[in-house]
């Protein structure tokens, strides 16, 4: 067991304790853990992240030793300038992605390029000839990696397959004793993770849906076609980034999501299937809306946002998934959302975390 260090920088609401003196010592101390081969999270905009340093082997290991993430699940490498691609990437990326770091760095938005060899671990890259990297868009995080003064892998800070970490707390509770420190920063904005891309073929493929949306892509790349991903299914062989191959963001008890137009059918196909289960001894849950709270019954009814602003779905929905392990609930049915926009990256990780299973009302 590891004695891990907390460092709190912000309070739960998010906003800063502590003098600038604190916090810069903080950071320091963080960063000097990542320097001597230790693990630290750390707040990005998205969700928290488990970082290591990305050249230094043994360091990267302790992330899939905590984490008990698979080998062949490749890592993204966070950096704070761009300028540090060139220690690593082998050349400039394609004109089409420069076009997307300009318009979303720093921010949720890790792009696919080739790696020089030796440049980074091999453990970062699960063997690829190539690695995923990214700007975070989060003042703690660009402090930590301004002063490790290298390159970290970071995924989330969370146990492999379990809701990704929106809160200090999270990581304390799948990690607590396993890595080295948790820099608390508040709670994460975005909610999600970064979206992936990759330019292949002439067009750039959207590997994950993520705090970037397809529209956004297609606006910033006008006269570049933008692909996106199937969205059923695991694809097979070694995964080209993270979130395509394994199971992931699951809560503890079994999950279902429901689709359908109309709210009320949708509610009262649940309702049945919710008692068939209680009959069964388990305890219910229902995920939902604001808008929709009032038309479900159940153990325990859990929104994570507002439907009207799907921006909210997105940064409550891991810690609406964590609530239910709190509750006990054991079958879960949770209520899709519009596929659009950051709708998008929520449908992704729903469908992740029910293990495909979709029924349609």
């Amino acid at each position: 067991m590891t004695t891990t260090k907390l460092w709190q920088i912000h309070d739960e609401a998010g906003t800063g304790t502590g003098t600038r003196e604190t916090a810069d010592k903080a950071i320091a101390e963080a960063a000097g853990l990542l320097v001597q081969g230790e693990t630290v999270a750390f707040p990005t905009e998205t969700v928290y992240g488990l970082g290591a340093d990305a050249t230094n082997s043994a360091a990267v290991e302790g992330i899939y030793r905590a984490k008990g993430r698979p080998s062949d699940n490749p890592l993204i490498v966070h950096i704070a300038d761009r300028s540090q691609m060139d220690a690593f990437a082998e050349g400039a990326p394609a004109e089409p992605l420069r076009r997307l770091m300009d318009a979303f760095w720093p921010g949720p938005l890790t792009v696919i390029v080739p790696v020089r060899a030796g440049a980074v671990s091999p453990l970062v890259t699960a063997g690829l000839s190539t690695v995923g990297v990214r700007i975070p868009d989060h003042p703690v995080a660009l402090a930590l990696l301004r002063a490790a003064g290298c390159p970290v892998a970071a995924p989330s800070a969370n146990s492999s397959g379990r809701p990704s970490p929106t809160m200090a707390e999270h990581v304390a509770d799948d990690l607590g004793g396993r890595i080295g420190g948790i820099v608390d920063g508040g709670p994460t904005g975005v909610g999600v993770e970064s979206t992936v891309v990759e330019w292949a073929s002439g067009a750039v493929y959207i590997l994950r849906p993520g705090g970037v949306t397809a529209e956004q892509l297609r606006e910033a790349l006008s006269d570049v076609p933008v692909r996106e991903p199937v969205r059923t299914g695991e694809p097979a062989g070694t995964p080209r980034a993270p979130g395509m191959k394994y199971a992931h963001y699951a809560p503890k008890g079994s999950m279902r999501v429901v689709l359908g137009d109309d709210p009320e059918a949708v509610a009262e196909w649940m309702r049945r299937d919710l008692d068939a289960a209680k009959t069964r001894g388990e305890r219910t849950g229902v995920l939902t809306y604001d808008e929709r709270r009032g038309l479900h019954h159940a153990d325990a009814v859990i929104s994570s946002g507002r439907l009207a602003e799907p921006e909210t779905i997105a940064r409550g929905l891991y810690a609406a998934l964590r609530q239910f392990d709190r509750e006990g609930a054991t079958y879960i049915l949770a209520e899709g959302c519009p596929d659009t926009g950051i709708g998008r990256a929520v449908m992704n990780r729903l469908l992740k975390a029910a293990g495909q299973e979709v029924i349609r009302v």
